[in-house]
């Protein structure tokens, strides 16, 4: 459990799902990117601001481990019972190894910063002791 100093708890997983669907974890109304991977300064729905937010490499990561693990898996088993050639095998991996990935690493990064805001990290909190700890 994380400690909120008195504070009352946030949901983390309203607040993931928020962050998935690239909406602000605070309100859900406003948006949480302002480019494609840039996220915005505060909330125009109900100002919650979220420069605050230190996702830096989980997404990334994550993205790496999801799409790795999909495409290592279905790759074996395409090559162990269809033994195709490997130009067909890169005209297949290829594409869906760089869609997969831009695909998922937007929502990822919504719920690292989602995640972050419900467990008042890295000064998400409203008092100075969430901000400090």
């Amino acid at each position: 459990m994380i400690e909120t100093y008195g504070e009352e708890p946030r949901d983390v997983a309203n607040a993931m799902g928020r962050g998935v669907r690239s909406r602000c974890p605070n309100c859900g109304e406003g948006t949480l990117f302002r480019g494609f991977l840039t996220v915005a300064d505060s909330c125009d729905a109900c100002g919650e601001e979220l420069h605050h937010h230190r996702a830096d490499d989980a997404p990334p990561y994550f993205t790496i481990s999801i799409v790795g693990h999909v495409v290592l898996t279905l790759a074996l088993a395409v090559e162990t019972f269809y033994a195709p050639p490997l130009w067909l095998h890169a005209a297949a991996w290829i594409p869906l190894t760089l869609g997969m990935s831009v695909g998922l690493l937007r929502p990822i990064k919504g719920a690292i910063v989602g995640l972050q805001w419900a467990w008042r990290m890295h000064g998400f909190g409203t008092s100075a002791a969430t901000a400090d700890a």
